[in-house]
């Protein structure tokens, strides 16, 4: 099997109430919605900013008004299904009303959660762990690994603490 090598970018974008946006993902198209934050992988040609850009007005509707700083990164090394991934997530400013056009019709629904809402909703841990981390301590800048999608099993790095 060919080794894939994915970017990806994706935002923690909050509404008045301090709120989370996630997506609700049906990438199998069978019906199983999973919640990510929005985003997805930067296509050839495009630097990360630009990636993160066409993918929040894809995905959600909305416009980035402005990038605030990198949340976090994640790296995933998942040798069963042959790939990496590498995702930078961003906290960022938007404007605009939640109107998501996915053109490949895999974002079933975008929402606004309490934080913790949010936490409970997302199922794998290099989603969940990364963020509940940032969630709670406002930290930006940390670096989380995972071995195995699902971090199930796997080699977990804990977050990298600033002395």
């Amino acid at each position: 099997m060919p080794r894939r090598d994915l970017l990806v970018t994706a935002a923690i974008l909050r509404d008045a109430q301090g709120r989370v946006l996630l997506v609700g993902n049906d990438w199998q198209g069978m019906g199983r919605v999973r919640f990510t934050l929005p985003g997805g992988v930067v296509e050839a040609g495009e630097v990360a900013p630009e990636g993160l850009y066409r993918e929040i007005v894809e995905e959600t509707g909305l416009k980035l008004t402005s990038i605030k700083h990198l949340a976090y990164m994640v790296h995933i090394e998942d040798e069963r299904r042959g790939e990496r991934a590498i995702a930078i997530v961003f906290e960022a400013t938007w404007e605009g009303l939640l109107n998501p056009a996915d053109p490949d019709g895999f974002i079933v629904s975008a929402s606004f959660f309490t934080p913790e809402e949010a936490i409970a909703k997302l199922e794998s841990p290099p989603m969940r762990e990364p963020l509940s981390d940032y969630l709670k301590t406002g930290q930006p800048g940390r670096f989380y690994a995972f071995k195995g999608w699902d971090g199930k099993g796997g080699l977990r790095i804990p977050a990298l603490k600033k002395e």
